[in-house]
């Protein structure tokens, strides 16, 4: 018999998961009994040793290779999941990306709009009722106009609320279909490589967010996301981690 077919157990695709909140997020669906496909751009060896801590933990999980930006690939990943278990129940969208150094200037929006849209969408006909697709954001992204931003991240800022406000205009598409959206937005988060990328442009734009107390740790986000793929709050709702000084806004 197939993973995931005629088990009760949920089929989970996490994009980005060969390393940092995807890896982690994955290890705890894992251990939770859905069979996880841990999505990977290059690093297929990566992806392989996070599927063989799954497996060899009780957990069941498996690899699929695909960089999410490129349409053809995207339509292939989705379509190898529905062609190898039937159905998809939990699209964690963690991939992401805008600070690589050779990253073109319309990166940022194509991969954290334009491709999380596409992948929604492709999803969509295969995911069953009881669904969920989560959104993975920061606290600067998603309070993006309402807080300042450090430059060097201004584009992911922008595209990821881009990227998120896309999806909430899905909400009722979603819903014919039975499946609620969940969005999960963070401070940096300790130990990332988009801290270790900042950290390179502009140290002090870290450094000020230490200034208002510890930094989340992977561990404790991917928790976040883990239990967002399950909770019962309505849909579009926001789990926030971290970052006590955004939550204090007027209206949040």
């Amino acid at each position: 018999m197939r993973a995931g077919q005629n088990t009760g157990r949920r089929i989970v695709l996490i994009t980005g998961a060969s390393r940092g909140i995807g890896a982690e997020t994955a290890r705890i669906l894992g251990a939770g009994g859905d069979h996880v496909v841990v999505n990977y751009r290059e690093k297929r060896k990566r992806a392989e040793v996070i599927a063989e801590e799954i497996r060899a933990a009780g957990g069941s999980a498996s690899i699929a290779g695909a960089d999410i930006a490129e349409p053809d690939a995207a339509r292939t990943l989705i379509d190898g999941v529905a062609a190898e278990f039937g159905r998809l129940d939990v699209l964690v969208l963690n991939a992401s990306g805008g600070l690589e150094r050779q990253a073109g200037p319309g990166y940022a929006m194509a991969i954290n709009r334009d491709a999380q849209e596409r992948l929604v969408r492709t999803a969509l006909p295969c995911m069953r009722s009881g669904g969920r697709v989560v959104f993975v954001t920061s606290h600067q992204a998603h309070f993006h106009g309402r807080k300042p931003v450090p430059a060097d991240y201004e584009p992911i800022a922008a595209s990821k609320r881009a990227g998120e406000d896309a999806l909430r205009a899905m909400i009722p598409e979603l819903a014919a279909h039975g499946v609620e959206l969940r969005v999960v937005s963070g401070d940096i988060i300790d130990g990332t490589i988009i801290v270790r990328l900042l950290e390179r442009r502009n140290p002090d734009a870290v450094s000020a967010r230490k200034d208002h107390g510890d930094l989340p740790t992977v561990i404790e986000f991917a928790a976040a996301v883990a239990a967002a793929t399950e909770d019962t709050a309505e849909s579009g709702h926001t789990v926030y981690v971290g970052g006590q000084d955004y939550l204090a806004l007027p209206g949040t």
